[in-house]
């Protein structure tokens, strides 16, 4: 018996929001990781009238299994490598290279779909909230926090309702902050922490966009 679950990621996003309040007068920017954390983040926008964008990031799976992540890639180029997973899985770097060329590709396609040929909203000088629906190896949300880096964020705050244990302490390492709900022994994988974790799809995505007026700066 898990010791607490979240009904939904709406659910786990209100319960995200009342921890992050206090930043509220920082007036942030809020900033999912889609698709998982957009339905997360948009209940965290809402409670803090902050600003809602999505930060694209694509997971680097491993041939055959593409859920184990060695790496990610967020728009804008930055990207991160596990390398000592990729080198017991004995991936070459023409593999590599295939496998990220194949990602983001993936990635543009739902940058054009989510934010059209709006820009992104600007972070120079801002504070801003990541927020995807749980931390399994953390790869995703560091790859954003160093695209972020390079957008001359003021402060980055990582916040996420379950994660891992070492996914929290390498984040921590780069972050401003890392605001995690939950942080199990073992977290086993990030769906079962959630009644209901079903798949999030693109249209998902631009309805809960629509929510909050898709972004506003």
């Amino acid at each position: 018996m898990l010791a607490m679950q979240f009904a939904d990621r709406s659910d786990a996003g209100r319960r995200l929001a009342a921890e992050l309040l206090p930043l509220a007068k920082e007036r942030p920017v809020v900033m999912a990781l889609p698709r998982g954390g957009v339905p997360v983040a948009v209940e965290v926008a809402k409670a803090l009238d902050a600003p809602l964008d999505i930060l694209a990031v694509r997971k680097l799976g491993a041939p055959g299994n593409r859920e184990l992540g060695v790496g990610a890639v967020a728009e804008g180029g930055s990207a991160v490598l596990d390398s000592s997973s990729a080198e017991q899985l004995g991936l070459t770097r023409s593999v590599l290279d295939a496998t990220l060329a194949r990602e983001t590709q993936e990635l543009r396609r739902r940058v054009a779909r989510y934010r059209g040929d709006r820009p992104p909203i600007a972070v120079l000088g801002r504070t801003v909230i990541v927020v995807d629906d749980g931390l399994a190896t953390g790869l995703s949300d560091l790859a954003a926090i160093r695209a972020l880096r390079k957008r001359s964020a003021r402060r980055i705050v990582v916040a996420v309702p379950v994660g891992s244990r070492e996914s929290v302490a390498m984040l921590s390492d780069e972050a401003d902050q890392v605001l995690c709900l939950m942080i199990p022994e073992r977290l086993y994988g990030v769906g079962l922490w959630y009644e209901d974790f079903a798949p999030v799809s693109d249209e998902q995505v631009l309805a809960l966009l629509d929510q909050v007026g898709g972004r506003s700066d």
